[in-house]
């Protein structure tokens, strides 16, 4: 189990994620947005994007790559951040636009959107990942960004708990597939439902399809 930073060791560590944005501050950018998406593997469910605007040097305690945090951490963080941001804004990609223009173009085109939806403009955006095409604003994409900028760690975990919670909903509309547990992502207990009950609605066809097929071949080659 690691070891609890103490409050200095966590201090230090988030003015690190600071430096980014304190680089381009000094370039003159003012309103740096922090870009990031969630569900771009799972099966099912629409993939969110979020964009942040947070105050310059802001101390956040824990925040970090949302993958890296408990379920309520998140949570907790998630009301942090909607309170203290000078501007946020959370965004979603269709299972219709997912399979119109792929999940790539899909997110791309949610993060497009989370940040011309901001309440205040921004001048600079930071994108996780390694691609940035479409987005019209200044920005550059910094992959692993979630755990090396405030900003994206951020949109981080608005868009991953905004997700969570609609596929956690929909559990309840369409139960027997675990949608509460997996949220989505192609566990065994995922793909064992699909194989018994079909898909549903907020399935991705063409996910669920190459989920399957792959599921079949390992059967076959542990038969062999």
């Amino acid at each position: 189990m690691a070891r609890r930073l103490t409050e200095a060791e966590d201090r230090a560590r988030v003015e690190l994620m600071n430096s980014i944005e304190n680089t381009l501050r000094s370039k003159g950018y003012e309103s740096i947005a922090g870009v990031d998406e969630a569900g771009r593997g799972p099966l099912a469910g629409p993939v969110y994007a979020a964009a942040v605007i947070l105050p310059p040097d802001i101390y956040i305690p824990g925040i970090n790559d949302s993958k890296k945090l408990s379920e309520k951490k998140r949570g907790e963080l998630f009301d942090i951040i909607t309170e203290n941001a000078l501007a946020y804004s959370i965004e979603r990609g269709s299972l219709e636009e997912i399979e119109e223009k792929n999940i790539l173009g899909a997110t791309l085109a949610a993060m497009e959107r989370a940040i011309n939806s901001l309440s205040v403009k921004a001048d600079y955006a930071l994108i996780d990942g390694n691609n940035c095409r479409g987005i019209t604003t200044p920005c550059e994409a910094i992959v692993k960004g979630d755990s090396k900028s405030i900003s994206i760690a951020a949109a981080s975990i608005l868009a991953k708990v905004s997700r969570d919670r609609e596929i956690i909903a929909m559990g309840e509309k369409y139960p027997g597939y675990g949608f509460e547990k997996h949220k989505g992502y192609g566990t065994a207990e995922h793909i064992s439902a699909i194989e018994r009950l079909g898909m549903c609605e907020i399935h991705r066809k063409g996910f669920v399809q190459k989920a399957l097929a792959t599921a079949e071949r390992k059967r076959r080659n542990a038969g062999n």
